[in-house]
């Protein structure tokens, strides 16, 4: 009996020691002890200076630089036009002439009252002045009557000159508002000039960029009409108040339209230059992360031979088409994360997947 006792007890501690030396938990405690490495792939940029230019987006409508209304100045019936709507007229060239026949026979006749009041006043100043014959008043009063007369000569021809409208401007002669016979009134509209060589493009731009558009700014200009061009025009003005409505002030911008391409009333899409900046560092926007403190970024790091995401802090300068400027946080030469930033944080182990790519660059 205290045999059996025996072996049994000798079994149990046996079977004890086993278990405590089990394969399985060797492995597990070997593996708590080892640090787990996540890694991390990864696109880098070189971080690089270079010029840069934003620029302050718009749309505006495209508007002739002229476009005058010639209304008649006397009134009659239209006799003719000297060119055809559509064509080119210079400044002081002849569009449309009033019938000028009860005009010129009273100039006519003005010229020999002139004529007659002029001649009585010569005489009647050398019998005052010489032979001292007549009255003083005689004298002032073929004086007046003979510049009267005169006068009435001057406005006679002004008003025939009137008869013949000219071109105010130089440019199209794009509307004709009366026929060849109909009568008109002063102050009637007859055509209009449209200068077109070139044309201005009026736009708003908004109130918080009002520091940055001044005179003389340069400005790129695209038409949806015609894609595959840019133009470049000067703004001329820029307004002094704010629309109170639109909380944006009024610019034109002065181009040329060669081969007369662009019409008024087009739309068109500007980008006015508004700040410069020589010799930056300029990164992708997509790879700056906003945080509490501000903005940061991502670059790989290397550290005993191995790879690390490393975040650092910048601060921002202007920015434009999905480009910053770096002002501060930024080494030249530094390997920028620009794909896979969203994945990685400070101390991440990564691999970049387009090395060859970045030795190359």
């Amino acid at each position: 009996m205290m045999e059996t006792i025996g072996n049994v007890a000798l079994v149990a501690a046996l079977g004890a020691a086993a278990f405590g030396c089990s394969p399985s938990s060797s492995a597990s405690e070997a593996e708590a002890g080892q640090d787990f490495v996540r890694t991390v792939n990864i696109e880098v940029a070189a971080v690089g200076r270079s010029d840069f230019t934003s620029y302050v987006r718009l749309t505006g409508e495209v508007e002739a630089m002229n476009d005058v209304t010639l209304s008649a100045e006397e009134s009659g019936v239209i006799e003719h036009f000297f060119i055809e709507k559509g064509s080119f007229v210079r400044s002081g060239a002849p569009i449309a002439k009033i019938r000028d026949t009860v005009l010129r026979a009273q100039l006519e006749e003005a010229i020999a009252a002139a004529e007659l009041a002029r001649e009585r006043y010569v005489r009647q100043r050398r019998l005052w002045e010489e032979e001292q014959i007549g009255s003083e008043i005689a004298y002032l009063e073929a004086k007046y009557q003979a510049d009267l007369q005169a006068a009435r000569v001057t406005l006679l021809r002004e008003r025939l000159e009137r008869t013949t409208l000219a071109a105010p401007i130089s440019g199209i002669f794009d509307e004709r508002y009366v026929d060849v016979g109909e009568m008109v009134a002063p102050g009637a509209a007859v055509a209009r000039v449209v200068e077109v060589d070139r044309v201005k493009v009026t736009g708003g731009v908004a109130e918080r960029f009002a520091a940055g558009v001044s005179p003389g700014d340069t400005a790129r200009i695209r038409l949806d009409v015609l894609p595959n061009q840019e133009f470049i025009g000067v703004l001329g003005y820029v307004g002094s108040v704010v629309d109170e409505r639109s909380r944006t002030f009024p610019i034109e911008i002065v181009m040329e339209n060669p081969g007369r391409l662009i019409k008024p009333h087009m739309v068109a899409s500007v980008e006015i230059a508004r700040s410069r900046l020589p010799d930056v560092i300029v990164v992708p926007q997509d790879a700056v992360q906003r945080t509490e403190d501000g903005y940061q970024v991502f670059v790989a790091v290397e550290r005993e031979g191995s790879l690390y995401a490393e975040s650092r802090p910048v601060r921002l300068g202007p920015m434009y088409a999905n480009r910053v400027v770096v002002e501060q946080g930024l080494s030249e030469g530094d390997r920028l994360i620009v794909r896979g930033q969203q994945l990685v944080e400070s101390g991440n182990r990564v691999r970049i997947v387009n090395e060859a790519e970045f030795q190359a660059g």
